[in-house]
């Protein structure tokens, strides 16, 4: 069967993202959001108006897209008509939303516990184990190789993470137990975590999956995700009195600002902190002014 052919601005677009490196993630995502607009405006991009895309945005936000959709699709847009069809003056018409910041859910320790428990099988337990031990975000658990384990300096190598950036993550000595434990079992060749196929890794649909599932089996209530796991691992640093610029290096997080949002949800923390209203010495009868 032979593949559909690429229209000459898809593929210039292509080209365009190639030169610049972005990731595979980004190619799909930004071609998916031209599409998206194409369908809207029911003719080729580049015939676009400014009117149009002011047009397209509220249709989104009639429609109930997001604001990460509607975000996503302006960068997609912006780098459509900037880089290339070389019209900058279209990425002007087209704005950003603010994206509401919610605070982030957070497991207990209990919680955590009875989550990997409910790992189905060691391949999984030791996954989720890397996810909430090291805080990594699950593009990096299933991108782990087996030598990114460093036993000696008790570290894990995170090759090209968020933004394309190399860093290391803590290795605990339980989680380096679990994932000992995984390999004498399935003696893993290349990926620490195969798919299906075990040339490739494990899917980043996978493991979600993986997760929903243990979070049922062990009966925990709130909304649960792969990023719940370094959620927790964060707040759970913090709560341990763990220096917020020490939990930033080892989350990869380019600003302390992010990071810090972990505060609101470290309840130890905040249950340590002496209120204003207690340090108050109360009027006695003694020392009321007289009526």
């Amino acid at each position: 069967m032979s593949e559909k052919p690429i229209s000459p601005l898809r593929r210039r677009m292509i080209e365009d993202m190639t030169v610049r490196n972005f990731v595979e993630k980004t190619h799909h995502d930004y071609i998916r959001h031209v599409r998206t607009f194409t369908t809207f405006l029911g003719r080729a991009p580049d015939t676009a108006a400014p009117e149009d895309l002011r047009l397209f945005q509220l249709h989104q936000t009639q429609t109930g897209v997001g604001a990460s959709g509607i975000n996503g699709s302006v960068a997609a847009l912006r780098f459509f008509f900037t880089v290339t069809l070389d019209r900058p003056e279209m990425a002007r018409h087209l704005t950003f939303v603010r994206e509401p910041r919610r605070i982030p859910v957070v497991l207990s320790l209990e919680e955590i516990a009875r989550l990997l428990e409910a790992a189905p099988g060691p391949k999984y337990k030791a996954a989720l184990s890397a996810a909430y031990g090291a805080g990594l975000r699950v593009s990096e658990v299933v991108a782990l190789k087996v030598s990114d384990i460093d036993s000696e300096r008790m570290l894990l190598r995170i090759e090209q993470g968020k933004g394309r950036k190399d860093r290391f993550a803590m290795l605990s000595p339980r989680l380096l137990e679990l994932l000992r434990d995984w390999y004498r079992i399935a003696r893993p060749a290349v990926w620490l975590f195969p798919g299906r196929d075990p040339l490739l890794p494990l899917t980043t649909r996978q493991f979600n999956r993986t997760v929903h599932a243990a979070a049922d089996r062990a009966a925990i209530k709130k909304r649960v995700t792969p990023h719940t796991l370094r959620h927790s691992f964060a707040t759970h640093l913090l709560e341990e009195k763990t220096d917020v610029r020490l939990i930033q290096v080892l989350l990869g997080h380019a600003r302390i600002d992010t990071t810090a949002l972990y505060a609101q949800v470290a309840t130890n923390v905040i249950r340590a902190v002496m209120s204003p209203l207690d340090r108050l010495t109360p009027l006695t009868s003694e020392n009321k002014p007289p009526a």
